[in-house]
């Protein structure tokens, strides 16, 4: 069977590019980056599998009245297996939202227009969302092609996820099915993400730092620039308490874990909004934010507590108040690295590419950490070139190929 179904990817080339190239067309950026959602390219996607013989679709749809037609989708399909889905499905989920091109100066062509290209590093598909998360989408379709296409059937029944939401921190998406239709996941079920990676292969996965993003907003007393005295500068405060962070909590939560890249907890000042227009004024608010990469070995009670420690320091040596809020916080379980997901994988990544790969941890987050929250081992995997979010995005063709073998492999020969 194996043989069959390899022969069949390697001559599925062309719908690969077919399928990324209509995916790109229909731009999925979430409203919170002035878009409209990912409802047209979920219709597409669900009209496309339907039309190419995987019917049994189900959406389920988050209320979100900011996006087109007030819906973020969440589509899956299932393509069923020899054993039950009370021994365990075979997950494989994929994020439908991308994230906006940034400058287009920058493009060689236009963002949401595929370009194809068969030369070096390889026949690659350039497009905004071509490898993040298009990629995972098309492989794992691929996949599941390659057996219904055939009339074979997988050991494990298959289910494609094709989630919204992801790149904002999954409100509608994965954290929306966990919260409003756990029934979906079972506690034999086994989850791949193919949404991180590395260019060989060699990386799979299992644990994730906690995210802390945090807003600070420094409440001051405005005043005319020559006279600093009569005010109190929300801005100054704001700058003493960044870099106090940054190094105060980088000192204190200071241990190293060499499963990470990089191996230490990270706080990071990054966006700053503006405030006062004139350069003659002394600013009365001001605002900034951080974020911060957390090894899973600290709570992020202890983080928080810290950070109100060092909030109250500056507070007293400036006279201002400050409020902190947090836009995201998740602190995830690792998956054990001998589960049989890991286990299973890797057998698979070796067969097809050649390499002997390891489990690892990221500072990124992904939807892994709200299935593992609930007891669901996964991991995230798939080899990539690492362009995601840059101009020129660009996925190879035999990464997506070979991905597809992967999975393929995955759910013919998954043991519990």
């Amino acid at each position: 069977m194996k043989e069959k179904l390899f022969s069949w990817l390697e001559n599925s080339s062309d719908m690969a590019v077919e399928l990324e190239t209509e995916l790109t067309k229909r731009p999925a950026v979430s409203p919170e980056s002035d878009g409209e959602g990912e409802i047209d390219k979920c219709v597409f996607l669900e009209k496309w599998l339907h039309a190419h013989g995987i019917t049994k679709l189900d959406r389920y749809d988050a209320s979100d009245s900011r996006a087109k037609g007030g819906i973020r989708p969440n589509l899956v399909a299932t393509i069923n297996g020899t054993l039950g889905e009370n021994e365990g499905c075979l997950w494989i989920m994929s994020h439908l939202d991308v994230v906006p091109p940034g400058e287009e100066k920058l493009w060689d062509n236009d963002p949401w227009t595929v370009v194809y290209k068969d030369d070096k590093p390889g026949a690659r598909i350039i497009g905004r969302g071509v490898e993040d998360n298009q990629q995972g989408i098309v492989s794992s379709v691929l996949a599941a092609l390659a057996f219904t296409e055939q009339g074979l059937k997988p050991l494990r029944t298959i289910k494609l996820l094709f989630a919204s939401d992801e790149e904002v921190g999954s409100a509608y998406g994965i954290d929306w099915l966990v919260k409003n239709h756990p029934d979906l996941f079972g506690k034999n079920d086994m989850v791949l993400i193919p949404d991180g990676g590395d260019p060989d292969g060699e990386y799979i996965e299992v644990a994730e730092k906690t995210i802390i993003w945090a807003k600070f907003t420094v409440h001051g007393e405005q005043t005319h620039g020559s006279m600093p005295d009569l005010g109190n500068n929300a801005f100054l405060a704001g700058s003493d308490l960044a870099v106090k962070l940054h190094f105060g909590l980088s000192q204190k939560f200071n241990e190293r874990d060499k499963m990470f890249d990089p191996d230490y907890s990270t706080f990071e000042p990054t966006k700053k909004e503006a405030n006062v227009p004139n350069i003659n004024t002394i600013p009365g608010e001001d605002v900034f934010y951080m974020d911060m990469r957390v090894l899973p070995r600290y709570s992020s009670d202890s983080i928080l507590a810290e950070i109100d420690r060092i909030k109250a320091e500056v507070e007293k040596k400036y006279r201002v108040t400050i409020d902190c809020t947090l836009p995201q916080l998740m602190q995830s379980k690792p998956t054990d690295a001998n589960a049989p997901i890991v286990k299973n994988i890797g057998k698979a990544i070796t067969e097809v590419y050649g390499v002997n790969p390891r489990p690892v941890g990221i500072g990124g987050g992904t939807m892994a950490a709200y299935l593992r929250n609930i007891g669901i081992d996964c991991v995230v995997w798939t080899k990539t070139q690492k362009t995601l979010h840059q101009p020129n995005e660009y996925a190879l063709l035999d990464n997506i190929i070979g991905d597809a073998k992967v999975m393929a492999l995955l759910a013919l020969n998954s043991d519990k």
